[in-house]
């Protein structure tokens, strides 16, 4: 499923030829002439920003979608919903690096095959584990909404404008809770997503491997967290 999550993304590419009103990245180019900086250290064209974000909205909502197709009856605990999402960012990396070399050996020839290899095996690939994975993370909180709700209740610990409308109502506030941790992770996995290609678009490449050890910690932290491991049981 997550190699197969590549292929809507090819069918929209493919429909600007066709319909070249829905190609969003040419709205973005309206703003070539605009930056956003910081003094004159990143000065950085708004474009190349909202075209990385189209971008990441896509290729991370896509993933996500293909999560959601097999997950409802084997989820246990939010670890599982971390470790679905990285293996679907593994098949939709394993078909995007694939494109890659391709096009590559076409345009560029076999030489520089070897360099583009070693950099989208490590980087571009980790990278795509670090954004699924921490979508992956608040997806699980979402899909076990109801029961994390409940113990917050109880214990009087997070969430505490989730728990007071709970008292109120509380369908509405298991439903409300889960959108806002769907949202908070589509919005975390993209504005990475954005980050890294705007660091390999500006050849920051100094920065990407203090980037990918940080998400690697964040992740690992994920991962420990004994709530996380928590088994919250199938969900009905």
């Amino acid at each position: 499923m997550g190699m197969l999550s590549v292929i809507p993304i090819l069918a929209y590419k493919e429909s600007w030829n066709f319909f070249p009103k829905i190609n969003a990245f040419v709205y973005a180019n309206t703003f070539s002439n605009s930056y956003v900086g910081v003094g004159d250290l990143l000065i950085i064209p708004l474009s190349i920003i909202i075209t990385f974000m189209i971008v990441g909205v896509i290729e991370e909502y896509m993933k996500h979608l293909s999560v959601r197709a097999t997950d409802d009856d084997k989820f246990m605990n939010i670890d599982d919903a971390i470790e679905y999402s990285i293996i679907a960012a593994l098949g939709f990396a394993f078909i995007e690096n694939i494109m890659y070399f391709y096009f590559i050996w076409i345009h560029q020839g076999v030489d520089a095959l070897f360099i583009s290899f070693i950099f989208r095996s490590i980087f571009s690939t980790f990278a795509h584990i670090l954004f699924s994975g921490i979508y992956g993370y608040f997806y699980g909180i979402a899909h076990f909404a109801k029961p994390i709700l409940e113990e917050s209740v109880i214990t009087h610990k997070k969430f505490p404008l989730a728990r007071i409308l709970y008292k109120f109502a509380p369908r509405n506030a298991i439903k409300l809770f889960s959108r806002n941790k769907m949202l908070q992770g589509l919005l975390s996995a993209v504005i990475l997503h954005a980050f890294f290609n705007v660091m390999l678009e500006m050849n920051w490449t100094i920065l990407m491997t203090p980037f990918l050890f940080i998400g690697y910690a964040v992740l690992n932290h994920l991962f420990k967290k004994s709530v996380d491991q928590k088994e919250y049981g199938k969900m009905i």
